[in-house]
């Protein structure tokens, strides 16, 4: 009888989780990963900063299926089955403790991401699992039914099926075989096939050569790009919090509240990141060109706003305003936003009309700008989109279409928002896939 034979295609985080559970559930397994660069686990290698943000510490799968804008629904069973607490122990249990933060991320202890990279490939080489880097595939075929080869010769089959319904049962689950072509010229054999490919095209062209649908890759996680230079002037200032709203014609606006930072380019930080990842498909189908109204007090109603600016006023009529403004903003945004009301600087607070403070109440809690493209955000590379959702089976993560054909990861039509989610999800569907692959 010869051993199971499956192949895992990626090399990232997904990958080697996948093959790690299916050759740890099954050692009999023969399990080849295959990443096409020199180096696998690459992007482990830069996530969080060097540091990489594992998983979150949210230990509900109700709650941590919120943090999906795209996938959620179908992690809901899943996360039942693998999610934040039993990535803890995993990584515990092969030498790698993990800590929390305060906003609920975790790391290694180590605060190094190449302690992860190790302990994934130190467990994919205890598990036996073969890697080969530096070994892109081309294309995969399915056998014809006719020519395939089984783990048991006709013979074989035939006898054992008359003594052993069980085996008949095993052997009958057993006939879908995969040819996968390397670029080398390689062609390698298997019975399962896990794509863990990212959002790599190689990956979307094998899935919807088995008659997979593939929602429109697209862009998650990043900054916004705001055309003012008086804006960008103020590179470094932050608030905590701010409440944003994004909107494009025609369509529901989103919200998000939480620190935002002021960049170079427009802005930044964990609010404009979230509300990319909400909106990444409505900015992408919008060519990145939305309106972004930022409130910059939330904590105070524009009536509660308007009173602290009049109270100011009432007691400093004689001062400048640019230099006493009675609330908590940072002097260089007070000062700009002052300028965007077209207030003179100089001016002091008794010679300003009310029409105009009202402007400026306004401006600081409905102020607008307008976003003309999207930035980067180098700790996270995110995009959402992949394999329809409805195709795939989400307790063993097979493919619904074609038999042991499995996927995990970013090549699914899933993406979390920041903070460990999405690692969690390329864990979790990533061992069910692994599970199901190493079942006789």
């Amino acid at each position: 009888m010869q051993p199971l034979q499956i192949v895992v295609i990626g090399g990232g985080a997904a990958g080697f989780f996948g093959a790690i559970a299916c050759a740890n559930a099954n050692p009999y397994a023969r399990v080849i990963l295959l990443e096409a660069s020199r180096q696998p686990l690459a992007k482990v290698r830069i996530s969080g900063g060097g540091r990489c943000n594992v998983t979150h510490a949210c230990f509900e799968p109700a709650a941590l299926v919120a943090n999906y804008p795209r996938g959620g629904k179908a992690l809901r069973g899943a996360f039942s089955r693998f999610q934040a607490k039993d990535t803890i122990s995993w990584f515990a249990n092969h030498g790698v403790p993990l800590k929390k933060e305060a906003d609920g991320r975790m790391f290694p202890v180590t605060d190094s991401s190449e302690t992860i990279v190790q302990c994934l490939m130190n467990a994919a080489e205890d598990n036996g699992v073969e890697l080969r880097t530096g070994t892109p595939v081309v294309s995969v075929k399915r056998l014809p039914q006719n020519t395939q080869n089984s783990h048991f010769d006709s013979a074989q089959c035939t006898t054992l099926e008359t003594q052993n319904s069980a085996l008949s049962t095993q052997h009958s689950a057993l006939k879908t075989q995969f040819e996968v072509y390397l670029k080398s010229g390689e062609t390698l054999k298997c019975d399962r096939l896990l794509l863990a490919t990212g959002s790599n095209p190689i990956g979307y062209k094998i899935a919807q050569e088995f008659g997979h649908q593939i929602e429109p890759p697209a862009p998650s996680l990043f900054t916004f790009n705001i055309a003012d230079p008086s804006l960008r002037a103020l590179s470094g200032v932050s608030m905590n919090p701010v409440r944003l709203r994004l909107s494009v014609p025609q369509q529901p606006a989103l919200e998000q509240i939480g620190p935002l930072l002021i960049t170079h380019w427009g802005v930044s930080g964990p609010a404009v990141l979230k509300l990319s990842a909400w909106g990444a498909r409505m900015l992408y189908d919008n060519r990145y060109q939305a309106t972004l109204t930022i409130n910059w007090l939330p904590d105070l109603s524009q009536e509660e706003v308007r009173e602290k600016i009049v109270a100011v006023k009432n007691e400093w009529g004689r001062k400048a305003i640019a230099l006493h403004r009675g609330i908590d903003l940072p002097h260089r945004l007070w000062q700009y936003l002052i300028n965007r009301v077209d207030i003179n600087t100089e001016l002091r607070w008794a010679e300003i009309p009310n029409k105009t403070l009202n402007q400026l109440v306004q401006e600081i809690s409905q102020g607008k700008y307008l976003i003309n493209g999207k930035g980067a955000f180098k700790e996270e590379f995110v995009t959402c989109g992949g394999v329809s959702l409805k195709e795939v089976n989400f307790k063993t993560m097979e493919s619904k279409l074609t038999t042991d054909l499995y996927f995990a990861g970013e090549i699914l039509d899933i993406d979390g928002i920041t903070g460990g989610f999405n690692f969690q999800s390329a864990w979790t569907t990533a061992y069910l896939a692994g599970l199901a692959m190493a079942e006789n």
